[in-house]
C-alpha cells in the first residue's frame, strides 16, 4: 500500500475500441467505484501543554480530565492530567521492571496493559490506587479501549481482540483491513461513536475501524500536525487518542510530544491507493 499517495485520484482509463466501419472514438475516463475509507484532515481547535517526557501509550477522557499511561521500564505510570495546564493531578507507578502500554476504563476501574510482561493492572478511578494485577496474560499489550461488548485489545498485528473485562478471555477476533489488505501495527485505541479509532505505529494518520467486520471506514491524515510538532527523536511518534463524548471533543498527542491537540475532522475527497 502506497502511503504517499493518499490524495492521488483513484481512477481508470477505459478506451472505446472502434470497429473498421466506425470513426475512431475519443478515450473516455471512467471513474471506478471507490471502496476505500473516507479521508479526513484535522482542523486544530486548540493546543494544550503536554509533558514532553511522557512516552504516551494510552490516553482517555473521564470525568473532566485526561488519564494517561506511559511506557518505558522504570518510567511507566498511570496518571490524571489537567487538560488546560498539563499538570499531573494524581499518579501511580507501574512496577519498575514493566513497560506500560494501553489504558481503558471499565465501570469504576481503569485497566492498563504492559508490553511483554504479561501483566494487566487495574486502578481505582478516584485515587489511582492499584486494585489488582494479573501477570499471566499470553499476548503482547499495545492498545486498549472500552466497547459495549468488552475491552478491545491490540498487539501490534492486524488483529483486534475483544476481551472479557473480568477474565481477559478472548471473546472474538477482528481482522483489520484497508483497501482489502491487512493493516498491521495497530497501536493505541479509542472507541468513538461505534468505531474503533487506532493509531498505526510510526504512521502519520489514525484509522477508524468498523468492529463488525474490521474494515477501515475513515482515515484521518495528520501528517501536517506531525511535521510541525517539535520532537526529540524517531520514537516520538503520533500516539494517543482521547474522546470526550459529552462535548464531542477529540484529542490527539504523541510520545514525548510537548503539545496535545483538540482537533475537528474535515472530510475531503482524498482517496487511498
Amino acid at each position: 500500500m502506497n502511503f504517499r499517495s493518499f490524495f492521488l485520484p483513484f481512477a481508470a482509463l477505459s478506451l472505446a475500441v472502434p470497429s473498421a466501419a466506425q470513426a475512431p472514438a475519443e478515450p473516455v475516463a471512467v471513474e471506478e467505484a471507490y471502496a476505500g475509507p473516507t479521508v479526513y484532515v484535522a482542523d486544530v481547535v486548540a493546543s494544550y501543554p503536554h509533558d514532553a517526557s511522557a512516552f504516551t501509550q494510552g490516553l482517555l477522557w473521564h470525568d473532566g480530565a485526561l488519564y494517561e499511561s506511559t511506557g518505558r521500564e522504570g518510567q511507566s505510570v498511570v496518571r490524571k492530567v489537567e487538560l488546560e495546564t498539563g499538570k499531573v493531578l494524581a499518579q501511580s507507578a507501574i512496577p519498575l521492571d514493566q513497560f506500560g502500554e494501553g489504558l481503558a476504563l471499565w465501570e469504576d476501574e481503569f485497566v492498563s496493559l504492559t508490553w511483554r510482561d504479561g501483566a494487566i493492572h487495574r486502578w481505582n478511578t478516584e485515587t489511582l490506587e492499584p486494585v489488582s494485577s494479573r501477570e499471566d496474560y499470553p499476548l503482547e499489550g499495545w492498545g486498549l479501549t472500552t466497547a459495549p461488548e468488552g475491552l478491545v485489545h491490540s498487539d501490534g498485528s492486524d488483529t483486534l481482540r475483544v476481551l472479557d473485562p473480568e477474565t481477559y478471555e478472548v471473546r472474538r477476533e477482528i481482522t483489520v483491513t484497508m483497501m482489502g489488505k491487512p493493516l498491521r501495527r495497530l497501536n493505541e485505541l479509542e472507541w468513538v461513536d461505534g468505531l474503533v479509532y487506532a493509531n498505526v505505529w510510526k504512521a502519520p494518520y489514525i484509522v477508524a475501524i468498523d468492529p463488525a467486520d474490521g474494515v477501515v471506514k475513515k482515515l484521518i491524515w495528520l501528517k501536517p500536525l506531525v511535521d510541525t510538532t517539535p520532537v526529540a527523536d524517531g520514537e516520538s511518534v503520533l500516539n494517543g487518542i482521547a474522546w470526550d463524548a459529552d462535548n464531542g471533543r477529540l484529542f490527539v498527542t504523541g510520545k514525548l510530544w510537548p503539545s496535545l491537540y483538540e482537533i475537528r475532522l474535515v472530510e475531503t475527497d482524498g482517496r487511498v491507493n
